[in-house]
Protein backbone atom coordinates (compact mmCIF):
# COMPACT_ATOMS: atom_id res chain seq x y z
CA UNK A 1 0.00 0.00 0.00
CA UNK A 2 0.70 3.91 -1.02
CA UNK A 3 0.30 7.12 0.58
CA UNK A 4 -1.18 8.98 -1.86
CA UNK A 5 -2.09 12.78 -1.22
CA UNK A 6 -3.12 14.43 -4.38
CA UNK A 7 -1.75 18.36 -4.49
CA UNK A 8 -1.73 18.95 -7.86
CA UNK A 9 -3.23 18.28 -11.35
CA UNK A 10 -2.68 19.87 -14.45
CA UNK A 11 -3.83 19.18 -17.79
CA UNK A 12 -3.05 20.07 -21.45
CA UNK A 13 -5.00 19.96 -23.88
CA UNK A 14 -3.06 19.89 -27.10
CA UNK A 15 -3.59 18.99 -30.89
CA UNK A 16 -0.77 17.21 -32.70
CA UNK A 17 -1.23 16.39 -36.84
CA UNK A 18 -0.37 12.60 -37.83
CA UNK A 19 2.14 12.18 -40.13
CA UNK A 20 -0.50 10.45 -42.47
CA UNK A 21 -4.45 9.87 -41.91
CA UNK A 22 -5.54 7.33 -40.29
CA UNK A 23 -8.70 6.12 -42.65
CA UNK A 24 -11.60 3.53 -41.29
CA UNK A 25 -15.20 3.77 -42.61
CA UNK A 26 -16.29 5.28 -39.51
CA UNK A 27 -13.58 8.35 -39.79
CA UNK A 28 -10.70 10.06 -41.03
CA UNK A 29 -8.50 11.46 -38.72
CA UNK A 30 -5.94 13.80 -40.13
CA UNK A 31 -4.60 15.25 -36.48
CA UNK A 32 -4.87 13.79 -33.03
CA UNK A 33 -6.34 16.09 -30.25
CA UNK A 34 -6.13 15.03 -26.29
CA UNK A 35 -5.84 15.59 -22.82
CA UNK A 36 -2.70 15.01 -20.99
CA UNK A 37 -2.74 14.75 -17.71
CA UNK A 38 0.17 14.96 -14.94
CA UNK A 39 -0.67 14.55 -11.38
CA UNK A 40 1.79 15.30 -7.96
CA UNK A 41 1.66 13.50 -4.58
CA UNK A 42 2.70 15.94 -1.17
CA UNK A 43 5.62 14.34 -1.35
CA UNK A 44 6.45 15.52 -5.54
CA UNK A 45 5.82 12.04 -6.97
CA UNK A 46 4.37 12.87 -10.28
CA UNK A 47 1.77 10.50 -12.15
CA UNK A 48 1.23 10.74 -15.69
CA UNK A 49 -2.03 9.92 -17.60
CA UNK A 50 -3.34 10.17 -21.41
CA UNK A 51 -6.87 10.67 -22.15
CA UNK A 52 -7.70 8.72 -25.64
CA UNK A 53 -10.97 10.41 -26.29
CA UNK A 54 -11.20 12.08 -30.23
CA UNK A 55 -12.53 15.53 -31.31
CA UNK A 56 -15.78 13.84 -32.10
CA UNK A 57 -17.87 11.16 -30.80
CA UNK A 58 -17.36 8.79 -34.12
CA UNK A 59 -15.71 6.57 -31.28
CA UNK A 60 -17.73 6.83 -28.27
CA UNK A 61 -19.93 9.34 -26.83
CA UNK A 62 -17.30 11.14 -25.05
CA UNK A 63 -14.89 13.83 -26.67
CA UNK A 64 -12.14 15.88 -26.00
CA UNK A 65 -14.60 18.51 -25.17
CA UNK A 66 -16.79 16.52 -22.79
CA UNK A 67 -13.93 14.99 -20.93
CA UNK A 68 -12.14 18.60 -20.38
CA UNK A 69 -15.16 19.85 -18.65
CA UNK A 70 -15.79 16.56 -16.72
CA UNK A 71 -11.61 16.47 -15.19
CA UNK A 72 -12.06 20.06 -14.44
CA UNK A 73 -15.52 20.27 -12.99
CA UNK A 74 -16.13 16.50 -10.92
CA UNK A 75 -13.25 14.45 -11.28
CA UNK A 76 -10.29 16.72 -10.13
CA UNK A 77 -12.28 18.64 -7.17
CA UNK A 78 -13.36 15.16 -6.37
CA UNK A 79 -9.54 13.80 -5.96
CA UNK A 80 -7.61 16.96 -4.61
CA UNK A 81 -5.85 16.68 -1.19
CA UNK A 82 -7.84 13.31 -1.10
CA UNK A 83 -5.45 10.36 -0.03
CA UNK A 84 -5.25 7.13 -1.79
CA UNK A 85 -3.54 3.47 -0.63
CA UNK A 86 -4.24 2.04 -3.48
CA UNK A 87 -5.35 3.17 -7.20
CA UNK A 88 -8.42 0.77 -6.87
CA UNK A 89 -9.92 3.63 -4.45
CA UNK A 90 -10.87 5.82 -7.08
CA UNK A 91 -13.65 4.27 -7.79
CA UNK A 92 -15.45 5.15 -4.37
CA UNK A 93 -14.26 8.88 -4.67
CA UNK A 94 -15.52 9.11 -8.40
CA UNK A 95 -18.75 7.11 -7.86
CA UNK A 96 -21.22 9.30 -8.45
CA UNK A 97 -19.89 10.79 -11.78
CA UNK A 98 -21.64 8.17 -14.36
CA UNK A 99 -19.82 6.60 -16.75
CA UNK A 100 -17.03 9.24 -18.54
CA UNK A 101 -14.41 6.31 -18.75
CA UNK A 102 -12.02 7.82 -20.78
CA UNK A 103 -11.51 11.31 -18.35
CA UNK A 104 -11.64 8.81 -15.25
CA UNK A 105 -9.41 6.32 -17.02
CA UNK A 106 -6.13 9.27 -17.37
CA UNK A 107 -6.42 10.46 -13.23
CA UNK A 108 -6.33 6.75 -12.90
CA UNK A 109 -3.11 5.78 -14.77
CA UNK A 110 -1.69 9.09 -13.23
CA UNK A 111 -2.38 7.13 -9.93
CA UNK A 112 -1.38 4.14 -10.73
CA UNK A 113 1.92 5.64 -12.12
CA UNK A 114 2.38 7.23 -8.47
CA UNK A 115 1.85 3.98 -7.15
CA UNK A 116 4.34 2.02 -8.83
CA UNK A 117 7.05 4.84 -8.31
CA UNK A 118 6.12 4.31 -4.36
CA UNK A 119 6.96 0.83 -4.71
CA UNK A 120 9.66 1.34 -6.73
CA UNK A 121 9.18 -1.02 -9.19
CA UNK A 122 7.84 -0.86 -12.70
CA UNK A 123 4.34 -0.62 -13.32
CA UNK A 124 4.66 -4.43 -15.58
CA UNK A 125 5.74 -5.83 -12.19
CA UNK A 126 3.09 -4.20 -9.78
CA UNK A 127 0.22 -5.75 -12.14
CA UNK A 128 1.44 -9.05 -12.18
CA UNK A 129 3.21 -9.03 -16.08
CA UNK A 130 5.42 -11.79 -16.51
CA UNK A 131 7.44 -10.47 -19.20
CA UNK A 132 9.64 -8.18 -19.64
CA UNK A 133 8.96 -7.79 -23.52
CA UNK A 134 6.53 -7.71 -25.85
CA UNK A 135 5.46 -8.48 -29.74
CA UNK A 136 4.54 -5.41 -31.66
CA UNK A 137 2.12 -5.03 -33.59
CA UNK A 138 0.87 -2.31 -36.39
CA UNK A 139 -2.54 -1.74 -37.87
CA UNK A 140 -2.86 -0.70 -41.92
CA UNK A 141 -5.29 2.07 -42.72
CA UNK A 142 -4.84 2.80 -46.39
CA UNK A 143 -7.29 4.79 -48.66
CA UNK A 144 -6.27 2.18 -51.90
CA UNK A 145 -5.49 -1.20 -52.38
CA UNK A 146 -1.77 0.40 -53.91
CA UNK A 147 -1.09 2.13 -50.92
CA UNK A 148 -2.41 -1.20 -48.66
CA UNK A 149 -0.47 -3.64 -50.37
CA UNK A 150 2.86 -1.01 -49.81
CA UNK A 151 1.71 -0.40 -46.08
CA UNK A 152 2.10 -3.84 -45.35
CA UNK A 153 5.39 -4.82 -47.32
CA UNK A 154 6.80 -2.27 -45.06
CA UNK A 155 5.25 -3.59 -42.12
CA UNK A 156 6.96 -7.35 -42.45
CA UNK A 157 10.32 -5.52 -43.79
CA UNK A 158 10.39 -3.77 -40.45
CA UNK A 159 9.82 -6.97 -38.50
CA UNK A 160 6.66 -6.56 -37.26
CA UNK A 161 4.81 -9.97 -35.72
CA UNK A 162 1.10 -8.52 -36.54
CA UNK A 163 -0.70 -6.80 -38.71
CA UNK A 164 -4.45 -5.43 -38.36
CA UNK A 165 -6.44 -4.29 -41.43
CA UNK A 166 -9.07 -2.22 -41.84
CA UNK A 167 -11.96 -3.78 -43.55
CA UNK A 168 -15.44 -2.08 -44.74
CA UNK A 169 -18.24 -3.32 -47.01
CA UNK A 170 -15.88 -1.79 -50.05
CA UNK A 171 -12.61 -4.31 -48.91
CA UNK A 172 -11.95 -7.09 -51.65
CA UNK A 173 -11.27 -10.24 -49.32
CA UNK A 174 -9.71 -12.25 -52.78
CA UNK A 175 -6.96 -9.56 -52.62
CA UNK A 176 -6.91 -9.58 -48.98
CA UNK A 177 -6.31 -13.77 -49.07
CA UNK A 178 -3.48 -13.18 -51.92
CA UNK A 179 -1.64 -10.97 -49.44
CA UNK A 180 -2.24 -13.12 -46.35
CA UNK A 181 -1.11 -15.86 -47.84
CA UNK A 182 2.15 -14.19 -49.25
CA UNK A 183 2.85 -13.75 -45.35
CA UNK A 184 2.64 -17.10 -43.71
CA UNK A 185 4.49 -16.24 -40.85
CA UNK A 186 3.08 -12.82 -39.63
CA UNK A 187 -0.51 -12.87 -37.73
CA UNK A 188 -3.10 -10.71 -39.55
CA UNK A 189 -6.30 -9.03 -37.97
CA UNK A 190 -9.43 -7.48 -39.38
CA UNK A 191 -11.09 -4.54 -38.01
CA UNK A 192 -14.41 -3.96 -39.38
CA UNK A 193 -14.74 -0.96 -36.20
CA UNK A 194 -18.72 -1.93 -36.19
CA UNK A 195 -18.97 -1.62 -39.86
CA UNK A 196 -21.43 -4.35 -41.06
CA UNK A 197 -25.32 -5.46 -40.15
CA UNK A 198 -27.56 -8.07 -40.15
CA UNK A 199 -28.64 -7.18 -43.67
CA UNK A 200 -24.88 -7.26 -44.83
CA UNK A 201 -23.35 -9.85 -42.86
CA UNK A 202 -23.33 -12.34 -46.15
CA UNK A 203 -20.74 -9.76 -47.04
CA UNK A 204 -18.79 -10.53 -44.01
CA UNK A 205 -18.81 -14.17 -44.34
CA UNK A 206 -16.63 -13.48 -47.45
CA UNK A 207 -13.87 -12.68 -45.13
CA UNK A 208 -13.94 -16.23 -43.27
CA UNK A 209 -11.13 -18.00 -45.42
CA UNK A 210 -8.95 -15.11 -45.92
CA UNK A 211 -6.49 -16.09 -43.10
CA UNK A 212 -7.22 -13.76 -40.55
CA UNK A 213 -6.61 -14.60 -37.19
CA UNK A 214 -9.59 -12.59 -35.87
CA UNK A 215 -12.49 -10.67 -36.87
CA UNK A 216 -12.65 -7.49 -34.46
CA UNK A 217 -16.38 -5.74 -33.74
CA UNK A 218 -17.87 -6.98 -37.51
CA UNK A 219 -20.83 -5.41 -35.81
CA UNK A 220 -21.76 -2.30 -33.86
CA UNK A 221 -21.89 -2.93 -29.75
CA UNK A 222 -26.08 -2.79 -30.25
CA UNK A 223 -25.82 -6.10 -32.48
CA UNK A 224 -24.67 -8.18 -30.16
CA UNK A 225 -27.06 -10.69 -30.67
CA UNK A 226 -26.66 -10.66 -34.56
CA UNK A 227 -22.84 -11.30 -33.75
CA UNK A 228 -23.38 -14.15 -31.89
CA UNK A 229 -25.74 -15.78 -34.47
CA UNK A 230 -23.11 -14.84 -37.47
CA UNK A 231 -20.38 -16.23 -34.87
CA UNK A 232 -21.58 -19.65 -34.95
CA UNK A 233 -21.48 -19.68 -38.68
CA UNK A 234 -17.91 -18.77 -38.95
CA UNK A 235 -14.73 -20.08 -38.15
CA UNK A 236 -12.70 -16.94 -37.85
CA UNK A 237 -13.46 -16.15 -33.67
CA UNK A 238 -14.59 -12.47 -33.27
CA UNK A 239 -12.90 -10.29 -30.74
CA UNK A 240 -14.78 -7.53 -29.06
CA UNK A 241 -13.91 -3.80 -29.12
CA UNK A 242 -16.61 -1.15 -28.47
CA UNK A 243 -19.15 -3.99 -27.24
CA UNK A 244 -16.74 -4.02 -24.28
CA UNK A 245 -17.01 -1.37 -21.99
CA UNK A 246 -17.46 -3.16 -18.71
CA UNK A 247 -16.98 -6.28 -16.70
CA UNK A 248 -20.51 -6.52 -17.10
CA UNK A 249 -20.65 -6.40 -20.64
CA UNK A 250 -17.43 -8.94 -20.67
CA UNK A 251 -20.27 -11.19 -18.86
CA UNK A 252 -22.49 -10.92 -21.34
CA UNK A 253 -20.30 -11.64 -24.29
CA UNK A 254 -19.69 -14.87 -22.53
CA UNK A 255 -23.36 -15.84 -22.25
CA UNK A 256 -24.49 -14.56 -25.57
CA UNK A 257 -21.68 -15.88 -27.21
CA UNK A 258 -21.16 -13.13 -29.68
CA UNK A 259 -17.26 -12.95 -29.49
CA UNK A 260 -14.91 -14.99 -28.40
CA UNK A 261 -11.83 -12.47 -27.68
CA UNK A 262 -11.63 -9.55 -26.07
CA UNK A 263 -10.17 -6.21 -27.14
CA UNK A 264 -8.67 -4.32 -24.07
CA UNK A 265 -8.47 -0.47 -24.13
CA UNK A 266 -8.27 1.06 -20.89
CA UNK A 267 -9.75 4.01 -21.39
CA UNK A 268 -12.83 2.42 -22.28
CA UNK A 269 -13.29 0.35 -19.53
CA UNK A 270 -12.33 3.26 -17.26
CA UNK A 271 -8.70 2.92 -16.29
CA UNK A 272 -5.73 0.12 -15.69
CA UNK A 273 -8.09 -0.82 -12.33
CA UNK A 274 -11.21 -2.49 -14.30
CA UNK A 275 -9.15 -3.31 -17.27
CA UNK A 276 -7.13 -5.57 -14.51
CA UNK A 277 -10.58 -7.11 -13.23
CA UNK A 278 -11.55 -8.14 -16.87
CA UNK A 279 -8.12 -9.40 -16.92
CA UNK A 280 -9.16 -11.63 -13.95
CA UNK A 281 -12.61 -12.78 -15.24
CA UNK A 282 -11.03 -13.68 -18.83
CA UNK A 283 -8.62 -15.65 -17.03
CA UNK A 284 -10.89 -17.71 -14.87
CA UNK A 285 -12.53 -18.71 -17.97
CA UNK A 286 -9.55 -18.88 -20.52
CA UNK A 287 -11.17 -16.03 -22.87
CA UNK A 288 -8.21 -14.54 -24.45
CA UNK A 289 -7.14 -10.74 -24.87
CA UNK A 290 -5.67 -8.36 -26.82
CA UNK A 291 -4.57 -4.85 -26.54
CA UNK A 292 -5.62 -2.68 -28.85
CA UNK A 293 -4.67 0.80 -29.55
CA UNK A 294 -6.21 4.72 -30.16
CA UNK A 295 -3.84 6.43 -31.93
CA UNK A 296 -2.32 7.62 -28.68
CA UNK A 297 0.97 9.16 -27.65
CA UNK A 298 3.86 7.14 -25.61
CA UNK A 299 1.96 7.68 -22.29
CA UNK A 300 -1.34 5.47 -22.98
CA UNK A 301 0.62 3.31 -25.30
CA UNK A 302 2.81 2.08 -22.20
CA UNK A 303 0.39 1.54 -20.09
CA UNK A 304 -0.95 -0.47 -22.61
CA UNK A 305 2.38 -2.38 -22.83
CA UNK A 306 2.67 -2.80 -18.94
CA UNK A 307 -0.90 -4.29 -19.63
CA UNK A 308 0.38 -6.89 -22.53
CA UNK A 309 2.22 -8.40 -20.19
CA UNK A 310 -0.20 -10.17 -17.84
CA UNK A 311 -0.76 -14.18 -19.02
CA UNK A 312 -4.22 -13.33 -19.95
CA UNK A 313 -2.92 -11.51 -23.23
CA UNK A 314 -2.38 -14.34 -25.51
CA UNK A 315 -2.25 -12.22 -29.47
CA UNK A 316 0.43 -9.05 -30.17
CA UNK A 317 -1.49 -5.65 -29.20
CA UNK A 318 -1.51 -2.39 -31.50
CA UNK A 319 2.07 -1.69 -30.76
CA UNK A 320 3.90 -0.21 -33.19
CA UNK A 321 6.73 2.45 -32.21
CA UNK A 322 6.56 5.82 -31.52
CA UNK A 323 7.39 7.47 -34.96
CA UNK A 324 4.81 5.19 -36.82
CA UNK A 325 1.95 8.11 -36.57
CA UNK A 326 4.40 10.94 -35.36
CA UNK A 327 7.25 13.01 -36.43
CA UNK A 328 8.08 13.64 -32.89
CA UNK A 329 6.05 11.51 -29.44
CA UNK A 330 5.28 13.90 -26.82
CA UNK A 331 6.56 11.50 -24.48
CA UNK A 332 10.08 10.31 -23.76
CA UNK A 333 11.71 8.13 -24.15
CA UNK A 334 10.58 7.07 -27.25
CA UNK A 335 8.77 3.59 -28.04
CA UNK A 336 11.22 1.70 -30.50
CA UNK A 337 10.38 -1.82 -32.18
CA UNK A 338 13.41 -4.11 -32.23
CA UNK A 339 12.67 -7.37 -34.42
CA UNK A 340 8.84 -7.19 -33.93
CA UNK A 341 9.65 -6.62 -29.86
CA UNK A 342 9.15 -3.86 -27.48
CA UNK A 343 11.21 -4.23 -24.54
CA UNK A 344 9.49 -2.35 -21.04
CA UNK A 345 11.20 -0.37 -19.05
CA UNK A 346 13.32 -1.48 -15.98
CA UNK A 347 12.74 1.63 -13.84
CA UNK A 348 10.00 2.66 -11.28
CA UNK A 349 6.28 3.47 -12.42
CA UNK A 350 5.32 3.15 -15.97
CA UNK A 351 8.39 4.12 -17.62
CA UNK A 352 7.73 7.68 -19.64
CA UNK A 353 7.01 10.56 -18.77
CA UNK A 354 5.72 13.72 -21.00
CA UNK A 355 8.03 16.12 -22.70
CA UNK A 356 7.30 19.37 -22.07
CA UNK A 357 9.48 20.88 -24.45
CA UNK A 358 7.61 19.27 -27.51
CA UNK A 359 4.33 19.74 -25.62
CA UNK A 360 4.69 23.18 -25.88
CA UNK A 361 4.35 23.29 -29.73
CA UNK A 362 1.40 21.55 -29.73
CA UNK A 363 -0.53 23.10 -27.00
CA UNK A 364 -3.45 25.07 -27.15
CA UNK A 365 -4.50 25.19 -23.50
CA UNK A 366 -3.53 24.16 -19.94
CA UNK A 367 -4.79 24.40 -16.61
CA UNK A 368 -3.64 23.90 -13.22
CA UNK A 369 -5.20 22.86 -10.02
CA UNK A 370 -3.99 22.91 -7.00
CA UNK A 371 -5.33 21.45 -3.47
Amino acid sequence: MANIQVQRVTLHHVRVPLKKPFITHLQHVRERESILVEVIDANGTVGVGECVAFTSPWYTEETVGTAWQVLKKWIIPAILNRTLQHPDELDAALSIIKRNHMAKSCINQAIWDIFAKKMNLPLWQVIGGVSASIEAGIVVASSTEKELVEDIEMAVAQGYKRIKIKISLSSNPILLKKVIAKYPNTLFFADANGGFTDSTKQLLKDFDDCGFTLIEQPFSEHNNKVSALVQKTMQTPFALDESISSYQDVEEMIDQQSGKIVVMKQGRVGGLSNALRIHEQCTKVDVPIWVGGMIEFGVSKAFNMAFATLPGVKFPGDFSSSTHFWEQDLAIPNIDVHQGEILLPNIAGVGVSWNHEVIRQFEVNRIQFDA
